[in-house]
Order: structure tokens, then C-alpha cells, then sequence
């Protein structure tokens, strides 16, 4: 434990230092576009803050890898590597885009280069969770395919609720947290001669990175992550999460209570639920208004807390609470028996749905004014 927070340590001090460094960088070149109608705020701001946290974790991937304990990761293992070479790639695609603008398709070829190379040096799916039975992949192609599909689909769901000041950098902390917590548990109740795992590794290094950067990036914003820190947190979640699902059959989570068998398939969607669905809901409204269903608006989840009448600050604190009950309520299934999980994961998001409709419903029971 101490060596994953210590790596996540050191990518969360260069991640803060290097955001500085990003601020005025972006200040004094006027690196950052002009202000877009869908956009929260008012004044130009850099958003040269992804950069930030991947200096962070690329410290933190090398210095682990001649690291007690961790460098075990790395040993006859181009995986790391290989997953870090992939975000490097969406850096610069998200750097571009950030700066240019580029058309939708041309960073979606840029996407898919950078999920290619996570596929082919990096980590790869090699069982589709399933129930009763995981489903094994032979094929090396299809390996390949759906692994870069996956990455490519949370890039997109992580980029699509950056919207708000810290909402993304805050989300990855309390989501990558809890899988942290759950891999490393898992692998500590294991019989293993070795307990050093990638998967506990990336997500260390990924909520170092954002931690370091959230302070400047919490409202009001000093500078943003832009896509490339957001789809940089989507590349490095996918990963740690295609390393964990590819340990089901491995022991481990037989080891873990309750409906231990089913972790590694509700976890990464646990984390993942907010960004995922709000993409989902970004894609349907899209195309049933003839649009494409990469093209902005302003309609997304946070988008529409705003509208019912939560302040900015409020908004974001909401999704933060909805983080936590959906990753940490997946992550007590590890820990608890099933049946008190779910009775008090059910209670949780009842209660959530209430508190967050709240503004909504109060208006609705007032009389019109006459």
C-alpha cells in the first residue's frame, strides 16, 4: 500500500507544479480558445491542464518502475509501457484539439490510434465478463478490436462531462479511488507470491495526478483539463479496468464475499455510470434531432442541473455525491454480503434522486402566481 500512494503522491506534486508551469504557459501565449456559446465561463482560460497530469503520471510510471515492490509490475511486462505510450498519443490529440479545434472525425482517428496502441503494446481484454460463465476470447484481432472499442467509448464519456470546474478531475478521484481500493483488497486476501498489480498501479498514479490538479481547477477555474485531460482519464480508467476484468478467472475474487464473481464486471461500470450515461444521452438526443452525435451542445447532466436552479459550485458537489454512491456502493460488494449492499445501495440512490430533484419538485408543488 505504501509504495501505490507514494507513486500517487509523486504524480500528484508534479501534476500540481507542472499545472502551474501549464497556467502560465497558457497565459502569456494565449493558448486557449475563444469562448464558445455552451461554455460556463466568461473570461479566456488555458486549458493546457491535461498536459499537468500526465507529466504526473508519466513521473510516477517511471520512477515506479525502478521502485521497490511496484518495478515487479514492469518485469518481462511491456504493458505499462504500452498503456503509457497510448496516452501520450491522446495528449497530443486533445492538445490539438484544444488549440485548433479539429473536426469530430479527425480526432476520433486520433482516439482510435492512441486505444490502438494501449491494445497492441499495452493491455488487452481477454475475457468479456459474463453470467454465469465470463466469455473467452481467442482471437487475437477481436482482442484487439473490442479492447480499443472500449477505450475509445470512455475517452468520449469522461470528455463529455468535463464541463464544469472540477467535475472530471473530481469524479476520476472519487471513482479511481474506490477501484484502487478494490484491487488492491483484493489482491492483499489472495494467496499470490507476488501482490504488485497494474491495475492498482495506473489507478494510483491516475488520482495522484488529479488531485495535484484539482486545486487550481476547482471554481472558479484557473485553467482547464481540456480533452486532453479528459480523455486521458478515460484511457487510464479503461485500462486499469480491462487489467481487472482480466483477472476473473485467476482466484482472486473468489476470495472477496458476497457476489464476488460479478466485481470486476459492476465496478468499472460502477465508476464509469455518470460518464457513460451521460454520453449515452448525449448520442440519442443528438441523432433523434438529425445532428451528429459528436457535435456540442448544451445538454448535458450537468448542464441540466444548472437549469433547475443549482449553483455551479452545488451542481458539481451533487455529481461528486452520485459518484460515491455508485463506485463505493460497487465497491462494498467486495467487502459485504450482497443483500445488505444492495438494500442499502437502493436507500442511497433514492435518497440522492430526491435531494437531486429537489429544486425541481419544490417549484412543481407552488401555486402560480395570480
Amino acid at each position: 500500500m505504501i509504495m501505490y500512494l507514494l507513486m500517487g503522491l509523486i504524480a500528484a506534486v508534479v501534476s500540481y507544479a507542472a499545472t502551474w508551469g501549464a497556467r502560465v504557459v497558457g497565459h502569456r501565449l494565449e493558448l486557449h480558445q475563444p469562448i464558445r456559446s455552451r461554455d460556463m465561463h466568461s473570461t479566456p482560460v488555458s486549458r493546457l491542464g491535461g498536459v499537468a497530469i500526465f507529466l504526473g503520471v508519466m513521473v510516477a510510471l517511471i520512477v515506479a518502475s525502478q521502485s521497490f515492490f511496484v518495478k515487479d509490475i514492469y518485469r518481462n511486462n511491456f504493458s505499462p509501457w504500452g498503456v503509457l505510450a497510448g496516452a501520450a498519443v491522446i495528449v497530443l490529440v486533445g492538445v490539438a484539439d484544444d488549440l485548433l479545434d479539429i473536426r469530430w472525425w479527425v480526432k476520433l482517428i486520433g482516439q482510435s490510434v492512441a486505444a490502438l496502441t494501449v491494445a497492441t503494446w499495452g493491455v488487452q481484454m481477454t475475457i468479456v465478463p459474463w453470467v454465469p460463465e465470463p466469455i473467452y476470447l481467442e482471437n487475437g484481432t477481436l482482442r484487439v478490436v473490442l479492447t480499443a472499442g472500449l477505450i475509445v467509448t470512455t475517452m468520449n464519456a469522461f470528455n463529455f462531462i468535463d464541463g464544469l470546474d472540477g467535475l472530471a478531475a473530481g469524479v476520476a478521484v472519487i471513482g479511481g479511488t474506490a477501484f484502487f481500493v478494490t484491487a488492491y483488497w483484493v489482491h492483499r486476501n489472495a494467496v499470490l507470491l507476488d501482490y504488485s498489480d497494474l491495475a492498482t498501479l495506473i489507478t494510483a498514479v491516475l488520482v495522484g495526478g488529479c488531485l495535484g490538479f484539482l486545486p487550481h481547477n476547482w471554481f472558479p477555474s484557473k485553467i482547464f483539463m481540456g480533452d486532453s485531460g479528459a480523455m486521458l482519464i478515460g484511457l487510464l480508467m479503461a485500462s486499469a479496468g480491462v487489467v481487472s476484468t482480466g483477472q476473473i478467472t485467476s482466484g482472486l475474487y473468489d476470495r472477496a464475499n458476497g457476489i464476488s464473481t460479478v466485481i470486476p464486471i459492476l465496478l468499472p461500470f460502477a465508476v464509469l455510470f455518470l460518464p457513460l450515461l451521460d454520453l449515452g444521452l448525449a448520442v440519442v438526443r443528438r441523432t433523434a434531432r438529425g445532428r451528429s452525435p459528436w457535435s456540442a451542445d448544451r445538454g448535458h447532466l450537468h448542464h441540466k442541473l444548472l437549469d433547475i436552479g443549482y449553483s455551479h459550485r452545488t451542481a458539481v458537489i451533487l455529481m461528486y455525491l452520485w459518484t460515491v454512491v455508485l463506485s463505493f456502493g460497487g465497491l462494498a460488494f467486495a467487502i459485504f454480503p450482497w443483500q445488505i449492499v444492495l438494500a442499502v445501495d437502493l436507500f442511497a440512490t433514492l435518497v440522492m434522486g430526491l435531494v437531486t430533484a429537489w429544486p425541481y419538485l419544490s417549484r412543481s408543488g407552488e401555486e402560480p402566481a395570480t
